[in-house]
């Protein structure tokens, strides 16, 4: 089971973003937030396209968080991914 929580600005982007999710089985909790309990196959098949399709139009402002439940593993995209780095200022 993994739960996939997103913030994105883009009115279409977003919208793509969530059609994508339900056509793929996950079930809304939350506005931005949801559940994909099904075969390992369709959640591999949503992470290839959150990586190979979505990922090239989020901004700075965007953040993808998907918590894979059953393995204790979290995936970042888009701004969320330098939320946990330190930052080196000159």
């Amino acid at each position: 089971m993994m739960i996939i929580s997103y913030d994105i600005a883009d009115d279409k982007l977003r919208n793509r973003f969530s059609k994508m999710l339900t056509k793929n089985g996950a079930i809304r909790l939350q506005f931005s937030v949801y559940e994909v309990n099904n075969t390992s196959r369709v959640i591999d098949n949503i992470i290839v396209k959150i990586e190979n399709v979505f990922s090239k139009f989020f901004s700075g402002a965007d953040s993808v968080v998907i918590f894979d439940i059953g393995n204790a593993k979290i995936r970042k995209f888009g701004n969320a991914i330098h939320r946990d780095q330190e930052i080196v200022y000159f």
